[in-house]
C-alpha cells in the first residue's frame, strides 16, 4: 500500500509541475517585440496565465490590471495612439513577466491568399536592386507558418516580428512588401505587414466548417471532402510511394547505362487532410491565431484554385470576407483583392473560359460588399507562368485603392468598368464607368479584345472604336442584329483598353448565358 501511495504522491507532483509549466505567463506569437500597432484605434492584446491571476500591463505612463478567466486567458485593449514609437509594453503576474520592446504605432495590413501573394521578393523582378534598398527600420514583417488543421489554433510558431532589411525582405511576400513600402513612403508612418498566404490554397479552406455548413450552398463540396476524409489512407499512400521510388531507381540506373536522360523523381504523397484545400484547414491553422489583432485592412491575391468552380466563388468569396470581418470585430475593414492575371495560351477564336468566369465572380464582389476593391492585372501576367514576376505593378494597383479610399489621396484608383450598353442597329454602344481622365488604348490606337454575338450566341471577334470620353462602339461584319458583347473574355485575353492613367478596363460580358462552371459545385 505504501508503494501505491508513494506512486500516487509522485504522480500528483508531476501533474502539479506540468500544470505550473502550462500556466506560465505567455502571449501568442502575433504579439512581440518590434510589432506594429494600428494607429488611432483601440487594439486588443491577450495572453494566458494561471486561472484567476491578476495581470499588470504597463505602457508608458499607463498601467492597467486585468484578471484571467477560468481558462487562464486575459484580455486588454491598448488605448488608441497616434503614429509613434518605439514603445515598450511590460506585462507581469505571479506566473512570470514579458517585455515587448521596440513597439511602433502605424498602419497594419494582412497580406493573404495563395502563391502569388506568398511569392517572395527574391523571385520577383529586379529582386537584387529591391533588396539593396530595403533598409526600412519602420516597416515590420511577420509570416505565419503553414498549418492545415480542423482544430482551431490559438497560436503559431516560427519567427516573430522583424525589421525590414535587405536580409529579411528577400523571403517576404513581394506584393505585401511593395504595397507596404508604398504606404510607408507616402504616409510617413510605420507599417506592419502580416503574411499568411499559402500557395494553391482554395477559398473554402479559409472559411470555418460551421459557416460552410450553415449556408446550405456547399453540401456537394463538403460531401466530396467527407468521402476523402473517410477513405484517405496515409500509410497506404506512403507504401505506394516507396514502391514508385524502387521502380524509379531501377529506371535511373538503366537510363545512365544507356546514356539517356534520367527520369524525374516521383513526387512524395501529399496528405490532403492537412493541406491547403480542405475546408476550414487554413481558417483554423493560419488565420485563427491572428484574428483580433488590430489591423487597418487586408489585401488578397487568390482565385486560381477556384477557377473550375467560378460560379460558386460568386457567393463563397463574399462569404469568406464577411466571416473574417465579423470575427475580427472591426466592422467592414478594407479588403482589396487582385483579379486573375492573363495566363495560358492565347486563342484564335472567342470561346468560353473558366478564368474569365472567375474574374467575373471577383468583380461581382465589388457590388455585394462595402469597402472592397479590385486590382485588374490582365496586362501583367505571363502566358506560361502562373506566377508573374512583376509584383511591383500589382502592389501599386492595390496601394492606389488604399491611398484613395482609406488615406484620402486624390488619385485615380479604380479600373474602368462596364456600366451599360445600347444596341443601335448593327452596332452596340457600351458605356464605361470609372474612366479616370478618359478612355485610352495601349500599344495600338484601335481598341482590341471585343467579341460580339447575335441571337445564335455565336461570338466572333469585333471591331471597336472609342466614340466619347466613356463610350465604345462595337460591331462585326456578318452580325446584323447583335445582342451581346464580351471584352477580354479568355484565360489569356489579347486586349488593350485602359484609362489614361494606365489602369486596364475590367473584363466583362453583357450576357448572362450559363458558363462552363455554372453547374460545378464540388
Amino acid at each position: 500500500m505504501r508503494i501505491f501511495r508513494r506512486l500516487a504522491l509522485l504522480l500528483s507532483i508531476v501533474l502539479l509541475s506540468s500544470s505550473a509549466v502550462r500556466a506560465e505567463l505567455k502571449l501568442p506569437k502575433i504579439f512581440g517585440s518590434h510589432m506594429v500597432l494600428q494607429r488611432n484605434q483601440e487594439n486588443p492584446i491577450w495572453g494566458w496565465a494561471e486561472p484567476g491571476e491578476s495581470i499588470s500591463i504597463t505602457l508608458g505612463k499607463r498601467t492597467a490590471r486585468v484578471t484571467t478567466n477560468k481558462a487562464g486567458r486575459w484580455d486588454w485593449k491598448i488605448p488608441a495612439m497616434k503614429a509613434s514609437g518605439p514603445h515598450e509594453i511590460h506585462i507581469s503576474g505571479k506566473s512570470g513577466e514579458v517585455s515587448l520592446k521596440d513597439v511602433l504605432v502605424g498602419e497594419v495590413w494582412v497580406c493573404s491568399g495563395q502563391s502569388n501573394m506568398a511569392w517572395p521578393v527574391s523571385a520577383s523582378d529586379d529582386n537584387d536592386l529591391e533588396a539593396l534598398t530595403a533598409n526600412f527600420p519602420n516597416i515590420r514583417l511577420i509570416s505565419v507558418p503553414q498549418v492545415g488543421t480542423q482544430e482551431p489554433q490559438s497560436d503559431f510558431g516560427g519567427e516573430g516580428w522583424q525589421e525590414c532589411t535587405p536580409e529579411t525582405v528577400v523571403s517576404f511576400s513581394a506584393v505585401g512588401f511593395y504595397f507596404g513600402r508604398q504606404l510607408h513612403q507616402t504616409l510617413g508612418v510605420p507599417v506592419g505587414l502580416i503574411d499568411n498566404a499559402w500557395g494553391g490554397s482554395a477559398c473554402e479552406a479559409w472559411v470555418s466548417r460551421d459557416r460552410l455548413k450553415s449556408e446550405g450552398k456547399y453540401d456537394e463540396l463538403l460531401a466530396r471532402w467527407a468521402e476523402t476524409e473517410a477513405n484517405y489512407d496515409a500509410e497506404a499512400e506512403q507504401k505506394k510511394y516507396e514502391a514508385q521510388l524502387v521502380n524509379w531507381q531501377a529506371r535511373v540506373a538503366q537510363a545512365k547505362a544507356e546514356g539517356k536522360p534520367v527520369p524525374r523523381r516521383p513526387r512524395p504523397p501529399r496528405n490532403p487532410l492537412v493541406g491547403q484545400h480542405r475546408p476550414a484547414n487554413l481558417y483554423n491553422g493560419v488565420l485563427k491565431p491572428t484574428i483580433g489583432y488590430g489591423i487597418k485592412g487586408a489585401i488578397w491575391y487568390q482565385g486560381e484554385s477556384n477557377a473550375g468552380r467560378a460560379y460558386q466563388y460568386r457567393d463563397l468569396f463574399p462569404l469568406m470576407i464577411t466571416q473574417w470581418r465579423q470575427e475580427w470585430k472591426q466592422g467592414d475593414f478594407p479588403f482589396y483583392f487582385v483579379q486573375l492575371a492573363d495566363f495560358r495560351d492565347e486563342v484564335s477564336e472567342p470561346g468560353e473560359s473558366d478564368w474569365a468566369e472567375l474574374r467575373e465572380a471577383q468583380t461581382m464582389t465589388l457590388s455585394k460588399l462595402p469597402n472592397t476593391g479590385q486590382a485588374v492585372i490582365t496586362d501583367l501576367g505571363e502566358s506560361h507562368d502562373i506566377h508573374p514576376r512583376n509584383k511591383l505593378g500589382v502592389a501599386r494597383r492595390l496601394a492606389r485603392w488604399a491611398l484613395a479610399k482609406d488615406y484620402g489621396f486624390d488619385i485615380v484608383y479604380r479600373s474602368p468598368q462596364y456600366k451599360s450598353h445600347e444596341v443601335k442597329g448593327s452596332k452596340v454602344v457600351v458605356t464605361i464607368d470609372h474612366i479616370g481622365s478618359g478612355l485610352d488604348t495601349f500599344d495600338v490606337r484601335t481598341p482590341i479584345g471585343f467579341a460580339i454575338a447575335g441571337e445564335d450566341k455565336a461570338f466572333v471577334w469585333a471591331e471597336a472604336k472609342i466614340v466619347g470620353k466613356d463610350r465604345i462602339e462595337v460591331w462585326a461584319e456578318g452580325v446584323s442584329k447583335p445582342v451581346a458583347v464580351r471584352y477580354a473574355w479568355a484565360n489569356n485575353p489579347v486586349c488593350n483598353v485602359q484609362n489614361r492613367e494606365g489602369l486596364p478596363l475590367t473584363p466583362f460580358r453583357t450576357d448572362e448565358w450559363p458558363g462552363v462552371t455554372a453547374n460545378v459545385k464540388k
